[in-house]
């Protein structure tokens, strides 16, 4: 039998080995694969849908569900395709029975961390943003009375309501599990993220290095499109709008004169990905976007005063669409 002494030493011996075996796991952890850590913070959600495993699952197979639109055409998938960067490459979003939404269809990655949701920012939570599609007519075109009931009568959905919230498949379950899905949807990885972020000085090409030293430098584009999300989130006047436009921007919510022609700013992320651009989807390329700054903006109605010509000879556009691209996730 060990004696106290030997059981003693065997117990110091095994806490030394323990602690050393902790700081390699720890020594790993801070200097290995960084690839998975998340240059954005925590996602917070609303007390009211705190998330689960189960809600997401659910909440994913809605958003592939063409069964949410008036006819079984279209689900939320259908405009927020992956190969795009949940885009759909088109100008103006379609809709059932050969129809035409409003706007261009933008990008649902990092909408986690988004305070306003929609081009005008009207809404400020994903909970109300996702039945603005379901029941736009130029959209998916549903009522809720009608699709709740459709979707109610599948037990596949009144089971998952059943389990997941305790309660009949409903407006609350529709809209709180898509939502809790839609929060997964994160974007951080991309070449650009490797090499600010990570520090991998060779995740992008020298050409990439300096259109970021021109696109944050020389032309102060951060100033709207702020790091880490390359937006800043906030409406914004790039002189798009002219009296006659048929979309006014934010003024179609608060009739403030004053607000005439401002959009939020989108994210840049995945930009090479997303064509067209613009709320209305106007402009083709990305040389198109950059010709359009450097012309100084579209000089509307309200343009902001800090959107000024400039010049860049050919290989500098060119290093400048070379970052833009760097910034896609694939």
């Amino acid at each position: 039998m060990f004696s106290f002494i030997q059981a003693l030493k065997m117990k110091t011996f095994s806490n030394i080995f323990y602690f050393i075996l902790l700081c390699i796991l720890v020594f790993v952890r801070c200097t290995g694969d960084k690839s998975s850590v998340s240059v954005f913070p925590e996602v917070i959600h609303p007390m009211d849908n705190q998330s689960t495993e189960a809600k997401i699952a659910l909440g994913k197979r809605l958003f592939f569900d063409k069964r949410l639109s008036l006819n079984n055409e279209i689900s939320c998938a259908s405009c927020h395709q992956s190969k795009l960067a949940l885009s759909d490459g088109k100008s103006i979003a379609s809709g059932v029975e050969g129809r035409q939404a409003f706007r261009n269809t933008p990008s649902l990655y990092n909408v986690a961390y988004a305070p306003r949701l929609m081009y005008d920012g009207e809404i400020k939570f994903l909970e109300e943003q996702v039945l603005v599609p379901i029941l736009d007519h130029d959209e998916m075109g549903a009522s809720m009375g009608v699709i709740i009931k459709k979707l109610k009568a599948i037990p596949e959905y009144q089971d998952a309501a059943k389990e997941v919230f305790g309660r009949d498949f409903d407006a609350w379950v529709l809209t709180r599990s898509i939502a809790c899905y839609e929060r997964t949807l994160i974007s951080d990885n991309s070449n650009f993220d490797r090499y600010y972020f990570k520090k991998e000085e060779g995740a992008i090409s020298e050409s990439a290095k300096r259109g970021w030293k021109l696109f944050s430098e020389k032309l102060k584009c951060t100033e709207c499109h702020a790091l880490p999300y390359f937006t800043d989130f906030k409406m914004h006047n790039n002189g798009r709008t002219s009296m006659n436009s048929v979309d006014l921007g934010r003024f179609r919510i608060n009739n403030d004169s004053t607000e005439i022609g401002f959009f939020k700013t989108p994210s840049l992320r995945n930009s090479g990905l997303t064509a067209p651009y613009m709320h209305d989807g106007s402009l083709e390329t990305l040389d198109d976007v950059i010709d359009y700054y450097s012309k100084g903006g579209g000089h509307g109605i309200r343009q902001e005063g800090n959107i000024k010509p400039f010049v860049l000879q050919q290989n500098e556009k060119n290093d400048l669409k070379n970052f833009l691209k760097s910034l896609d996730d694939y």
